[in-house]
């Protein structure tokens, strides 16, 4: 089995061997988040944890997005939108928004959920599946938005 870990590492390589300071310096942040991970808790990540790291990472430019554009800070809006694009080239195929509806009723029809109190249930249903192929915060809106009607 092919780690994602692996590939980032030989992307780092590639974008070291091109010259792209920019795209090598979010490859380095990548990596460092993993091997902060695999020295604290003394553990190799496999691909599905790496994944998890990249899904956190990429919360986190999307919140810094939101704050530096209520800010007015375009400048670094483009800083953080770039980071986005490569922490994504790592992630599976995302979601469409049908896609993500679909899984939504499927969950909340297995799961049995009749409220909003139910959410948790759908929740534990979704997020793996769905991990680093949609963002959860939308997702909760959508189960939401259905356990309301």
């Amino acid at each position: 089995m092919d780690l994602l870990v692996d590939r980032i590492k030989d992307d780092m390589k590639a974008a070291m061997k091109s010259g792209e300071k920019a795209r090598l310096g979010v490859i380095r942040l990548i990596l460092s988040a993993i091997k902060q991970i695999e020295v604290d808790e003394r553990i190799t990540l496999d691909n599905e944890r790496t994944l998890q790291v990249l899904d956190k990472m990429l919360k986190q430019r999307r919140e810094s997005i939101r704050q530096f554009a209520d800010a007015g800070r375009d400048d670094l809006v483009a800083i953080e939108e770039a980071e986005v694009l490569v922490i994504q080239e790592f992630l599976p195929q995302p979601l469409t928004d049908a896609e993500v509806d679909v899984m939504v009723d499927e969950a909340i029809a297995t799961s049995g959920a009749q409220s909003v109190k139910d959410m948790g249930k759908v929740m534990g249903l979704l997020k793996a599946k769905m991990q680093g192929r949609a963002d959860m915060s939308i997702v909760s809106g959508k189960i939401k938005a259905a356990l309301a009607e």
